[in-house]
């Protein structure tokens, strides 16, 4: 038995651990960020980088210092159905709903796209059944993932990846100090940052990954609890060290790169992913393109691979007469498949609600069971927390879909709710109410 990963291990696991966080919104969303905040750059990337990097960091060493066997251990400790009702809403919408589909509808769209012609849905439906082809045969080796994502894809990923940084990065279009922030990032920038931090998922996701770093460390040989948690704590800084230099490489690059797609950006459908494109083209010309298809593709496997065992091993937990793992893997793959083909703008579109009522939950669980040992993860304080929360992430929902009624009278007695971080106050108050109870228990 171990008592600790060696370096090596340690670098393995926070390599496999990145790999699978760092998929395609974690790509595109800080390109376009970079664009719109121009020399409001520093500020936005703050905000970015908590909610992209810092929270999902908590979260994975809430799992590991909470000795959890994943998010359903310490979603159980708010409720049994609030157990299950969390843990489907978060696995569904970092798996067959919205994550899995962007992963392949991104590679399509940047990568394979701009080289077909006619009878486009054709290709991408090719496409498609090649890409959870083989998003399916790593998934069904769940105990060989460190092998498949940390050891090749990732590796593979970031050279790719490194080529085209360095090169914008070394020859700038233009400087940051010309580029004129627009639309929230004028004003607001470290709150608009904050909420692009959402697209990334990867808060979410961070809850779904820490039961695989668990279990890999412990086919490690770290089997004893306090061990495992400090070997999920350190992978997970490594992991997320490397995550936050590409985010503000690839944010300064969508800056310096402003002048390609200036004149675009305003346009609604212009996303990261076009502006990737833009980029890889001025660099490299049409080899850019293909450069461009297999980093894109690459980076959504790998992240994809990730959801897919995530998913079915967590639903084969709490659905296990149902069920098998591969079952349930192919169940999955298949749901993507066909909800991929609907394309990468309406998916990006019908998340983003969802996307705003979950982020709040996931954020204060992943506090709670961070600083549970301060109040002995007492089920009150779990409760009233997360019950304050979810009115509040009804009250962000409305806010998201413009109902209103109801979104201008919060905006009226909730503190930073235009910001979009209306549940701060609500989720404090449920706090305080459950440490009140607990004491008089």
């Amino acid at each position: 038995m171990n008592e600790k990963l060696t370096p090596r291990q340690l670098t393995l696991v926070g390599s496999m651990l990145f790999g699978l966080f760092f998929g395609a919104g974690n790509l595109i969303f800080p390109l376009i960020l970079g664009a719109k905040a121009g020399q409001n750059l520093p500020a936005a990337l703050l905000g970015l980088l908590l909610t992209a990097v810092g929270i999902p960091l908590l979260g994975v060493m809430s799992i590991g210092l909470a000795r959890s066997e994943g998010l359903l251990d310490l979603s159980g400790r708010v409720s049994p159905r609030f157990r299950i009702l969390f843990t489907c809403a978060l696995y569904l919408t970092i798996g067959p709903l919205f994550a899995i589909p962007r992963c392949a509808a991104t590679s399509f769209t940047i990568g394979v796209a701009p080289f077909v012609g006619e009878h486009i849905w054709i290709w991408q439906l090719g496409f498609s059944l090649c890409f959870f082809g083989a998003v399916l045969y790593f998934s069904l080796k769940p105990s060989k993932i460190l092998d498949s994502v940390g050891k090749f894809l990732n590796p593979a990923f970031l050279l790719f990846l490194g080529i085209m940084l360095v090169t914008a990065l070394i020859k700038p279009v233009q400087p940051m100090a010309s580029v004129t922030p627009s639309g929230d990032y004028v004003h607001a920038a470290f709150s608009a940052g904050f909420l692009q931090g959402y697209d990334t998922l990867d808060a979410l996701a961070s809850l779904a990954f820490g039961i695989i770093v668990i279990r890999t460390v412990r086919q490690l040989g770290v089997t004893e609890p306090g061990r495992v948690a400090v070997s999920t704590v350190n992978a997970g800084v490594v992991s997320m060290s490397l995550m936050a230099f590409i985010y503000a490489a690839t944010a300064l690059v969508g800056t310096q790169s402003f002048g390609l797609y200036a004149e675009r950006l305003a346009d609604p459908g212009f996303t990261g992913g076009d502006a990737f494109a833009m980029i890889a083209h001025h660099y490299f010309g049409r080899g850019g393109g293909l450069l461009l298809a297999v980093t894109v593709t690459l980076c959504c496997m790998k992240t994809a691979v990730g959801l897919v065992t995530s998913c079915a091993e967590t639903f084969e937990e709490m659905f296990p007469s149902k069920f098998s793992y591969l079952k349930w893997a192919m169940v999955f793959s298949g749901a993507s498949l066909l909800i991929s083909n609907f394309g990468l703008s309406k998916i990006i579109e019908f998340s983003a609600p969802v996307l705003y009522f979950l982020y709040p939950l996931a954020i204060v669980l992943i506090l709670l069971g961070l600083f549970g040992r301060f109040f002995g993860h007492a089920r009150p304080v779990y409760q009233w927390t997360m019950w304050f929360t979810l009115a509040a992430a009804v009250l962000e929902l409305c806010r998201v879909v413009a109902f209103r009624p109801v979104a201008d009278f919060a905006g009226r007695f909730l503190p930073f709710y235009t910001y979009g971080l209306g549940w701060i106050m609500p989720a404090a108050l449920g706090f305080a109410v459950g440490m009140v109870l607990k004491k008089m228990r």
